[in-house]
C-alpha cells in the first residue's frame, strides 16, 4: 500500500549552503532481466529553459496523486518506493512497500538509497567549479593531466578532451561490462567489499577497443566519470569525494547524503536493494552491503530524495556554478542510446535532456544499481523538482511508470 507524508510547507531551498552495471537504461524483463546495469546520467538542455505550457493550454492543472504514483511504480514488482515532489508551494512525499524485506519496515520517506550514476552530476559540478576558477578547461586533453592513463589498444588520451569524458563522447570502453562483481550474482556475493582504485578500474576499459574515435559518437561509458574523478584528484590534490564533500554535500546541507570511499555499510535508515542479477530462476539477494569503490566517482554516492531534490534546485538555481559553466552543463548531444528509456534524450555534461509530454523538457540524471533505482527530474530554473527512488529489479515497467510520475507532476500546475 502507498502512504502520502505530512505535505511539508517549507521548500527544501531554505537550508543554507551509485551498477546493475552503470550503465544507460535497458528494458528490464518481468524476470527482472536486465541486459546493460544502469548508472544511468541523464543530460541537460533543449533550447528551452525548462517546463514549457504550450499555447493554449491549461496552466493549472491538479497534481496527480503522489500516492497512486508511488504505488504503480510498487506495481512493476519494485520492493520499495519513496517519491519527492517539490515545487514553489512546498514539498509532497509518497512511500510505498519497504525498507527492509527481513524485518518487514516500511519505506520512509527520508530513507536514503544508494544513488548510482545520479553521482555523475555531483562529479561534473566538481570539474566545471574548478573550470570557472581557471584551474581547468574542458578542452584540456586527458594525456595532459592523466599522463599515459589511456593508453593502448588504440586508446588515445591525447584525443579525448575532459568535454569528451563528461558528454560521453570519448569513445571508451565501459569497464562494467567487463567488471563481473557488478553484473553476477555469485561473482557480488564473493567481492562485494573488496576495494578498487580507479587505475584499476580504467585499467579493465584499457584492455578493449575504443567504441569508436573521440568526437565520432555517443556511448554511455562509466570509465568517463572514474577518469573525471581521478582528474579532480590531479587537480585539487584531494580525492573527488573530499571535493564533493566539501563544495557541495556541506554547504548545501545534505545531511543525508555522502560520497564514501570503502565503506561497504549505509548508516541511518535506509532502503535495502534486492536482486538476482539477472540470474533466471535464482533467489534475489540483500545487496545493500557494497564496497562503493567498484563503482567509484561514475556511482558510488548515497542519498535521499529531500537531499537530491536541494541539490538539483540549487545547481539550476546558479548556486554552484557560474553562468558560464552551467551553460555548459546545459549544452547538449544527441543520445539516440538512451531512446529506450527517454526517447528523444539528449545529453550535457552530466545532464540528460528529456522531452516533456506538456511540451519542452526536463533535466535529469538517473541512476540503476543491481536492486536500486533512481529516477528524477528538474526544471530550468530550479523550481520544480521530482525525485524517484526504487528498490529490487522491477520489470519493464518500472522505468516508464516511474518517468509517468515525473512527467505528470512536473506537467501538473508546474510541479506544484
Amino acid at each position: 500500500m502507498a502512504t502520502d507524508t505530512t505535505p511539508h510547507t517549507r521548500t527544501p531551498h531554505t537550508r543554507t549552503p551509485h551498477t546493475r552495471t552503470l550503465h544507460p537504461a535497458t528494458r528490464r524483463s518481468r524476470a527482472g532481466v536486465t541486459s546493460r546495469v544502469l548508472v544511468t546520467a541523464l543530460a541537460a538542455a533543449l533550447a528551452g529553459t525548462g517546463l514549457i505550457t504550450p499555447a493554449g493550454a491549461a496552466t493549472h492543472t491538479p497534481a496527480p496523486s503522489l500516492r497512486h504514483g508511488a504505488q504503480s511504480v510498487l506495481d512493476t514488482g519494485t520492493v520499495g518506493v519513496v517519491v519527492r515532489s517539490t515545487g514553489p508551494h512546498g514539498s509532497r512525499t509518497a512511500t510505498a512497500g519497504l525498507a527492509d524485506k527481513r524485518t518487514g519496515r516500511p519505506a520512509g520517506p527520508d530513507d536514503t538509497f544508494r544513488i548510482a550514476s545520479s553521482t555523475k552530476t555531483f562529479v561534473s559540478t566538481v570539474v566545471l567549479q574548478l573550470v570557472g576558477e581557471g584551474r581547468l578547461s574542458l578542452d584540456d586533453s586527458v594525456e595532459d593531466l592523466l599522463p599515459g592513463v589511456v593508453s593502448g589498444n588504440g586508446n588515445d588520451g591525447r584525443r579525448i578532451t575532459v568535454r569528451n569524458l563528461l558528454n560521453h563522447t570519448s569513445g571508451l570502453f565501459d569497464f562494467t561490462e567487463d567488471f563481473p562483481v557488478l553484473t553476477d550474482i555469485d561473482a557480488f556475493r564473493e567481492g562485494h567489499l573488496a576495494s578498487w582504485t580507479e587505475d584499476q578500474l580504467v585499467g579493465i576499459a584499457m584492455k578493449h577497443a575504443p567504441r569508436f574515435a573521440p568526437g565520432e559518437g555517443w556511448s554511455y561509458s562509466n570509465t568517463n566519470y572514474v577518469l573525471a574523478g581521478m582528474i579532480i584528484e590531479k587537480t585539487t590534490g584531494k580525492s573527488w569525494q573530499h571535493e564533493v564533500t566539501r563544495r557541495i554535500i556541506r554547504p548545501l546541507g545534505l545531511h543525508r547524503t555522502t560520497a564514501p570511499y570503502t565503506d561497504p555499510f549505509m548508516k541511518g535508515p535506509h532502503l535495502k536493494g534486492y536482486s538476482n542479477f539477472a540470474a533466471e530462476g535464482r533467489t534475489p539477494i540483500d545487496v545493500s552491503v557494497m564496497n562503493p569503490s567498484a563503482a567509484g566517482a561514475a556511482g558510488g554516492m548515497i542519498s535521499n530524495t529531500a537531499d537530491l531534490s536541494t541539490f538539483y534546485a540549487a545547481l539550476m538555481k546558479g548556486r554552484l556554478l557560474k553562468p558560464a559553466q552551467l551553460a555548459a552543463m546545459r549544452t547538449t548531444v544527441r543520445a539516440e542510446e538512451l531512446d529506450p528509456a527517454w526517447p528523444g534524450a539528449r545529453y550535457g555534461l552530466g545532464l540528460l535532456s528529456v522531452p516533456l509530454s506538456c511540451g519542452g523538457s526536463y533535466y535529469s540524471h538517473g541512476g540503476d544499481l543491481f536492486g536500486y533505482t533512481t529516477r528524477n527530474g528538474f526544471s530550468a530554473d530550479g523550481r520544480h523538482v521530482v525525485v524517484v527512488a526504487a528498490t529490487g529489479d522491477g520489470d519493464e515497467d518500472t522505468t516508464p511508470a516511474a518517468n509517468a510520475v515525473i512527467d505528470e507532476q512536473l506537467c501538473a500546475d508546474g510541479g506544484r
